[in-house]
């Protein structure tokens, strides 16, 4: 019984300390693997060099300088293009057709505030956020430090049209680059077109960049609960690899991938540079400044343009939800962006079962219910056995109580005579370990899909519960969940250990208050759970009291 116990109270422990540690650190990261830097000498771009614009070396790798961070005013000193899908809006500054905010529309900051945008990026002192992008050329050719110019001050997404073009045209010394913007309905995806008309008599040879600057937000979320906020880059050895600020900061990224590609993610949504050629070698390289301003990048394959031709290269930029099926179908790995941590294989399941189910019910918090119905149909019968196991420590209680009176000066004969009580009645001691050692990592996967999924994001299921992904604001579900637990502990046979009593006792109280600052979703869960569990450990104790075994109730 002791055994038994201390098994369930390290189960139990096991819980609190796994989301403990997760609330209190990122999901860990593995330190980067970086490139050398192949020479200090570089050829800086003509035009506006800048502190703040990745060079090329003699092999033409890219070699990120320190940035040097400005502030919003003197950046953006032209008045913004303000542009607008079904999606998307946008304010791009022209000083080097950088986009500087972006809102979300389709997503609301709030689920009070219906009307009100989530903002992705942005440049103020709360937040600086924003994605930049120029050419690299020993001849001209514009960073995003030029003065690009725009034909409108706003462009809108027309209904009935299923595309929009917004375009920034940049000419110096007979070279003329055209920087266009492609935006489709119901996408988060931009294309960025690059155009370079070459006007002059000479080859013109250049590279294009990309880059997405931000500052660091710190520890943000709902009380405990935090999310990574960093880098990512993904290769094909290590589809997603973080890249936390303090990574930026000890040691710059300079590295050459096929076939990737490099994200800034965040708590549901996510920007991400996507080449636009998978099959071409990106350079991809980090940077940061103070402490205070990371950088991420990736600079395209060297492009020639003949004298009186046209080049053109185009690359993809995502600016939105980590929703998975659309990021699957951007770029291979995108979709890991959505970590589930270590229990992914369970997770990803779990997602799969709760999408199916809320296409067929339309509920998120139905399909959570659903989930568990199965959960507790497909452990049945291992729940069946650790529940008949703890019946029958309850029905052999008085005569372990008797034996611990008689041998209470001899451990050793009370341990040995309680193993041959146990084998007489062949019952396993920690049988009734399963029925929550089971439940472990499927609470714990879950409580990641409620987390990261987006899909959950402000997701009604009923009454008062308007945000699955959001604590219980009432404090129902959490008090209903410590009233089963304490149901169920009523169903156990009870402690012999005083100490142990107690704490047994006090555990529904603590798991009442832990559990409040969980997602709603999770703690429905849990709450059918228990009440599932609770039924089906009654009829277990019915059917062996017809057997004719003696099984009470604790008193």
């Amino acid at each position: 019984m002791d055994n038994l116990r201390l098994v369930l109270l390290l189960a139990l422990g096991l819980v609190g300390m796994m989301l403990w540690q997760a609330w209190q650190k990122d999901y860990g990261h593995t330190p980067l693997s970086v490139g050398e830097d192949s020479g200090t000498a570089t050829v800086s771009p003509k035009s506006g060099e800048s502190e703040d614009i990745p060079t090329l070396d003699r092999n033409g790798a890219g070699v990120v300088k320190a940035e040097k961070q400005t502030s919003s005013a003197a950046e953006s000193s032209q008045e913004r293009i303000k542009v607008k899908t079904d999606t998307l809006f946008l304010e791009i500054d022209p000083r080097g057709a950088t986009i500087r905010h972006a809102e979300l529309l389709q997503y609301p900051v709030h689920h009070n505030r219906p009307q009100e945008p989530f903002v992705l990026l942005n440049d103020t002192n709360e937040l600086y956020y924003v994605v930049q992008g120029g050419v690299l050329s020993k001849e001209s050719a514009p960073t995003h430090e030029a003065l690009f110019q725009a034909d409108q001050t706003e462009y809108a997404l027309a209904p009935g049209r299923n595309t929009l073009e917004v375009p920034f045209t940049w000419t110096e010394e007979g070279v003329t680059v055209t920087k266009v913007f492609e935006f489709t309905r119901n996408s988060y995806l931009v294309n960025v077109r690059y155009v370079i008309d070459n006007g002059t008599g000479e080859n013109w040879q250049g590279r294009i960049y990309n880059q997405i600057k931000r500052d660091d937000p710190g520890r943000q979320g709902r009380k405990l609960i935090y999310t990574y906020t960093g880098a990512v880059l993904s290769s094909p050895e290590k589809r997603y690899q973080k890249i936390s600020f303090k990574d930026i900061s000890d040691e710059k990224l300079s590295k050459d991938i096929t076939n990737g590609w490099a994200a800034m993610i965040q708590h549901y949504f996510i920007s991400a540079l996507i080449p636009g050629n998978k099959d071409d070698m990106y350079h991809y390289y980090t940077n940061s400044v103070d402490e205070k301003y990371y950088t991420i990048g990736a600079i395209t394959p060297a492009i020639d343009v003949a004298p009186g031709k046209e080049g053109n290269v185009t690359e993809k930029i995502y600016l939105g939800p980590k929703v998975q099926k659309h990021l699957e179908k951007i770029a291979e790995g995108l979709e890991l962006t959505v970590d589930y941590g270590k229990l992914w294989f369970i997770a990803k399941p779990l997602f799969w079962c709760l999408g199916k189910l809320h296409e067929l019910m339309g509920n998120w918090g139905w399909a959570i219910i659903l989930v568990t119905v199965m959960l507790k149909v497909l452990f049945y019968r291992l729940s069946a056995a650790g529940y008949r196991s703890m019946a029958n420590m309850r029905r052999v209680q008085p005569r372990i109580m008797a034996m611990r009176e008689r041998y209470k000066n001899d451990k050793t004969r009370m341990n040995q005579a309680m193993m041959e009580l146990y084998k007489e009645e062949k019952i396993n001691p920690l049988g009734g370990c399963f029925p929550i050692v089971i439940q472990i990592p499927v609470f714990i996967a879950l409580y990641w899909v409620l987390l990261e999924s987006v899909e959950m994001r402000q997701a009604n299921f009923a009454l008062w519960i308007n945000d699955l992904s959001s604590p219980d604001p009432y404090w129902v579900l959490p008090i209903l969940m410590g009233v089963t637990m304490f149901v169920q502990q009523r169903l156990n046979p009870a402690p012999m250990d005083p100490i142990q009593q107690k704490v047994m006792m006090v555990l529904p109280f603590a798991f009442t208050i832990f559990f409040g600052f969980f997602p709603s979703g999770l703690v429905l869960y849990w709450v059918v759970n228990n009440l599932l569990s609770i039924g089906q450990q009654w009829l277990i104790t019915r059917s062996l009291e017809r057997a004719g075994l003696s099984v009470r109730p604790n008193k």
